[in-house]
């Protein structure tokens, strides 16, 4: 949910809110709570506890983190928050932390515990345990220990190196692991933390995309208003999906409008204009910018400095766009509706203190004048949870189930500058990658495939018994559940076979394609 919901709609759902340490897993906690159909929130941990309490959670996680409880400048918790009646899970740095503050005792022993972890419950039929076996794996990550639990909570599990590695207390509703329940790895995990949103803290199962469709809906009217708004349409499911919950709430006050900018795949257009218009009735306005685009984006190499150019772009487009939909009358268009996406935010830098991976253009790449109001209905959601949204609202599985499209579009899968004669070249060579992935049923096996063109680098090759001197072409097939962590895909040697010997046969200057074998992190799926 967009945080203008819960500020401004009455009926917001019940909210758990995960305190971000620093940990690699916050992300990951947000959305096993969100599988649990209870919605959820990522805060920073400098976020004063009295702030925390005033968006009147139901619940808080105190998430891990990298450091030790005693390390100089080591993020710390205010105890307040243990003593204002809402129920808290503690996981790993947060259950130090919170052992620590509440009287108990860490010690840094030295002895470390990484990866799958026997644990021996010895209350199985405690709140967060209950159902579950004597002897489970889990997944632990830490250095310090507790070797005493607070006054007044139960030991709950220990292990061999932790003599404290869950405790309770019931009364005050206080919950904590010493390991990752969250990853999949610790085999009752999700049941742990189910067992603290149902029984520990008196949660019930109810965020659903009805929901989520319900409160949009109503957030969107409230914010916009008797005026009218206009929404970037990039053929993407984020845009699309935004669109077609903005058009529910507001209906005829809406107007997309598709930039042509030179940089979408093969069929693109065409597919916009006729699939998405077909299934939702909007109002379409096509502006062709294709030579704007190329004259703005000429000479220019770094990656961030596209990002934000093509963001900038697209704003003054929007800005013609308006002023032409206001020469035909009608209240004024006062907002813009963007498909921006969690870990958009997250990667941007926004939302829990991150640190900026990269701009995206509908994040930290717009300008800083621009004149319109956002309306961001998909901002607190996850990728899958988009599909979802857009299955409620009837759209087509041609465009639910596409795969992820970067709102800058093909201009930042060109290492290097971005010339027509480039663009032209990968279009061919991702249309035969995407015909062939179809071909072989791997759509839904596989998240998103990149396909880069690394414009300034050139190999030797031999074709039709000469040499040529061509770029090379990668592929980036890649599995996710959200973006926020991925793998490379395993994809059959003869696909691989298959689209490599099209591309070099049909697409010209290219003699060579290679496949990118980098998990997220360290890599980031896109190239650039």
């Amino acid at each position: 949910m967009p945080e203008a919901t819960s500020a401004t709609h009455d009926s917001a759902p019940d909210t758990v809110l995960v305190v971000d340490f620093g940990a690699q897993y916050a992300q990951l906690i947000a959305r096993r709570v969100r599988e649990a159909r209870v919605y959820s929130e990522i805060v920073p941990s400098t976020m004063p506890v009295a702030e925390m309490l005033a968006k009147s959670p139901k619940a808080i996680i105190l998430s891990g983190g990298p450091s030790s409880v005693y390390e100089e400048g080591a993020p710390q918790l205010d105890g307040a928050l243990f003593e204002a009646g809402v129920p808290v899970f503690g996981m790993c740095y947060g259950f130090q932390l919170m052992a620590v503050t509440l009287g108990g005792t860490v010690d840094n022993t030295g002895s470390r515990e990484y990866g799958r972890t026997p644990l021996a419950v010895s209350k199985t039929g405690s709140t967060l345990f209950e159902g579950t076996p004597e002897s489970q794996s889990v997944w632990m990550s830490h250095g310090d220990a507790c070797s005493a639990a607070p006054e007044g909570f139960t030991v709950t599990a220990s292990t061999d190196v932790v003599p404290v590695a869950a405790f309770e207390n019931d009364e005050k509703k206080l919950y904590g692991v010493q390991y990752h329940p969250e990853v999949m790895h610790s085999t009752h995990g999700q049941q742990i933390l189910e067992h603290f949103l149902y029984r520990g803290a008196g949660l019930s199962p109810t965020w659903t995309t009805g929901n989520i469709v319900e409160e949009q809906v109503a957030a969107i009217r409230e914010q916009v208003g008797d005026k009218r708004a206009i929404c970037g349409l990039s053929g993407g499911v984020d845009s699309a999906v935004a669109a077609a919950l903005v058009q529910k709430a507001i209906g005829s006050q809406l107007t997309c409008v598709y930039v042509d900018h030179g940089l979408m795949r093969k069929g693109e257009t065409e597919q916009v204009e006729k699939d998405f218009v077909a299934a939702t009735g909007v109002q379409l306005k096509v502006v062709d910018a294709q030579e704007r685009f190329l004259n703005a984006l000429a000479g220019v190499s770094d990656p961030e400095t596209k990002r934000k150019i093509i963001g900038r772009e697209f704003i003054r487009v929007f800005e013609q766009a308006q002023a032409e939909i206001i020469a035909e009358g009608g209240p004024d268009v006062a907002f813009l509706v963007q498909g921006t996406l969690y870990p958009d935010v997250v990667e941007s830098g926004g939302g829990t203190g991150t640190a900026n991976i990269k701009s995206h253009h509908n994040v930290g790449g717009l300008p800083d004048d621009i004149e319109f109001e956002l309306v961001e209905p998909l901002r607190q959601l996850f990728k899958d949870e988009v599909r979802m949204v857009g299955q409620e609202l009837g759209l087509p599985a041609e465009i639910v189930q596409r795969q992820p499209f970067p709102g800058p579009g093909l201009g930042i899968r060109i290492v290097g500058e971005v010339t027509k004669e480039r663009l032209d070249l990968l279009r061919e060579a991702d249309a035969i990658a995407r015909h062939e992935l179809t071909a072989a049923g791997l759509d839904r096996e596989i998240w998103q495939c990149p396909v880069v063109l690394l414009a300034d680098v050139r190999s030797v090759g031999v074709q039709g018994d000469g040499r040529t001197y061509g770029h090379p072409i990668v592929l980036r097939p890649v599995s996710s559940e959200d973006a926020m962590t991925a793998d490379w895909t395993r994809m059959p040697y003869e696909v691989l076979a298959r689209i490599s010997t099209r591309i070099t046969n049909e697409v010209p200057d290219v003699n060579r394609v290679v496949l990118d074998c980098t998990s997220k992190p360290p890599g980031t799926i896109e190239w650039e």
